[in-house]
């Protein structure tokens, strides 16, 4: 449905400021941050309830459950992990390392390969600087605390290379602030082995995870509360932390697994984007009547500008179009009475210059025409001159009676007169029907060399009289053309070629396969055609050069009419002087 002008800009301007009424009252009313916080809140509960469900169905398939964890970071945006009962992320394996324990120590702990996750001591992006120090063979020594039967090591010392890695969460928390080297607590266990693999995360949901730090602290400092008291996280919690102005939320449920343990699903989410939109909203109320205020003004100048534009464009191109320069259009931005109008305008503009150039291109043809006539009418008189000169010379002798004797004579020249003239007519008839543009030639498909071998037979007597030397080189090869009209190319070059070559000189005649098309040619020796008279050659009764001029007979219009058989047949022709004489040639299409 077409909306008016006027009716678009009242609902545009009342839409407008309709939107800023409603942008204040809402700012006014409602407390975004907390709106945003308990919505984001009450989501994960429920994706956590949802987690919970299938992390018991999956049991031990890891990949299914690095699977859960991805997709639900995905929905949720907020990181999502599983931890054991002393608070280690669990399917560590891909950040680890393994060591084999040295008897000596604790007999409890002997000869047992112990698995100590990586991401409480280091972080993936300064795992290069200790890679190489946790070599397989590196003895290492262990120092932390004993739960049951499973250790939590607070400090890694790789003995050969005196590197220590530490879990400070842990250290501190069991020894408070001390030296390494000297641990205290009554927790304290010391174990000793050799690194037998070390286990580095490629592109799995770990080692997300691990590059998170905050996470990981917040996971290592959980461990810390855990360890000191066991049954602080017996129900689910959620609790609040901040790191450099930004809030989390973190939330922990305790489940039972399969086997009967505690499982602690732990997750943690960014309520930075809240903040940063809090923030932003909080600048504006004191600056937000002025705004608005400024918006009215500023709206009505853009939408005057806005309808006043298509207006100025529309002057310029008509004004342009009045000066017959069609050069520009009117963008069409609206289905409106201006839309319409530039439509129309574009319409009009381009009607007008289709008119004008097929015009110009008529007033061209007929000009072209115009010259073409009269170098016709030229070159006509000029030929027509000479035998009519000849035949009243011959008429005015016998009138008179003399050379009473020689009257035969006289009236075979007047014959011969006849003929040429004859010969002009039926030429200027065939180029004039080439010229025309609406000869259409009729392809069909015939061997060259039978058509060149015919021609020399029907032009035999010539080539005697003269004892001409005709060479043939000619292949076996089936072209597509209009063989009448070829013919007629063929014999008018051999014509010329006999006419110009020298008694007891040799001529020769080839048609030559070159990849998809045959190559005919007509090459006599004799006088050559100086160079600036070689494309002149084809024009109608041209004869610029001393060597061939009337007196060795046609009528000028052979190779016109040549051209234009050629042209009609997209073929590719020319002429050109060899090292003893004149080469005429064209190409022809082979069938497929």
């Amino acid at each position: 449905m077409k909306i008016g002008i006027v009716s678009k800009l009242f609902m545009l301007t009342t839409t407008l400021c309709m939107l800023i009424l409603v942008t204040i009252f809402i700012g006014q009313t409602i407390f975004f941050k907390q709106y945003y916080a308990n919505q984001k809140v009450n989501k994960i509960e429920t994706g956590i309830q949802s987690f919970t469900k299938d992390y018991l169905k999956a049991g031990e398939d890891v990949p299914a459950i690095q699977k859960l964890q991805q997709d639900f970071y995905q929905e949720n945006t907020t990181w999502i992990t599983t931890l054991d009962s002393v608070g280690n992320i669990r399917y560590t394996n891909d950040f680890s390392v393994d060591i084999h324990l040295d008897p000596p120590l604790d007999k409890n702990f002997s000869n047992r390969v112990m698995n100590i996750p990586l991401y409480s001591f280091i972080g993936l992006e300064d795992l290069q600087r200790v890679r190489y120090d946790l070599e397989q063979g590196n003895s290492i020594l262990i120092d932390g605390v004993q739960k049951n039967d499973t250790v939590i090591p607070s400090i890694l010392t790789v003995e050969n290379n005196n590197v220590v890695l530490e879990n400070v969460q842990l250290s501190e928390k069991l020894y408070g602030k001390r030296d390494a080297k000297d641990p205290k607590g009554s927790s304290q266990i010391f174990l000793k082995g050799v690194i037998n693999k070390l286990q580095i995360p490629e592109g799995t949901i770990g080692s997300n995870i691990y590059t998170n730090r905050v996470l990981i602290d917040r996971i290592k400092q959980f461990q810390v509360n855990l360890i000191i008291n066991e049954n602080r996280y017996s129900k689910a919690e959620i609790m609040d932390y901040e790191e450099n102005n930004i809030h989390y939320k973190i939330f922990i449920s305790p489940i039972k697994d399969m086997n009967g343990e505690t499982t602690y699903i732990f997750a943690m989410t960014s309520l930075q984007p809240v903040d940063e939109a809090v923030q932003m909203f909080g600048g504006y109320s004191i600056y937000l009547i002025i705004f608005v205020l400024l918006l009215i003004v500023l709206a009505s100048f853009y939408f005057s500008k806005k309808i006043a534009k298509p207006l100025l464009q529309i002057n310029d191109t008509t004004y342009k179009i009045a000066n017959l320069d069609f050069s520009e259009t009117i963008p069409i931005t609206s289905k409106d009475e201006i839309g319409t109008l530039s439509y129309n305008i574009n319409t009009l503009s381009n009607t007008l210059h289709s008119y004008i150039n097929q015009l110009q291109e008529d007033i061209e043809k007929e000009k072209q025409l115009e010259n073409t006539r009269k170098e016709f009418i030229s070159g006509v008189s000029h030929e027509l001159k000479t035998p009519l000169s000849i035949m009243k010379s011959c008429i005015s002798i016998l009138e008179d009676g003399v050379a009473k004797d020689k009257k035969d004579y006289y009236f075979k020249a007047m014959t011969k007169e006849v003929d040429k003239m004859d010969m002009l007519i039926v030429d200027m008839l065939e180029l004039a029907k080439f010229e025309s543009g609406t000869y259409k030639m009729k392809m069909e498909v015939f061997f060259i060399d039978q058509v060149i071998e015919y021609i020399c037979e029907q032009l035999a007597i010539d080539i005697t009289n003269k004892q001409i030397q005709v060479y043939k080189q000619l292949s076996k090869i089936q072209v597509v053309a209009n063989q009448h009209r070829i013919e007629q190319v063929i014999t008018n070059f051999i014509t010329n070629a006999i006419r110009y070559t020298p008694e007891h000189q040799s001529m020769m005649v080839s048609a030559i396969e070159e990849n998809e098309r045959v190559k005919v040619c007509v090459e006599n020796k004799g006088a050559h055609i100086s160079e600036k008279h070689l494309e002149k050659i084809w024009d109608r009764f041209y004869r610029g050069d001393t060597s061939r001029q009337r007196s060795k007979g046609g009528t000028g219009l052979g190779l016109a009419i040549s051209k234009n058989i050629l042209e009609l047949h997209d073929s590719e022709y020319g002429a050109k002087n060899t090292e003893d004489g004149v080469l005429f040639y064209f190409y022809l299409n082979k069938k497929v």
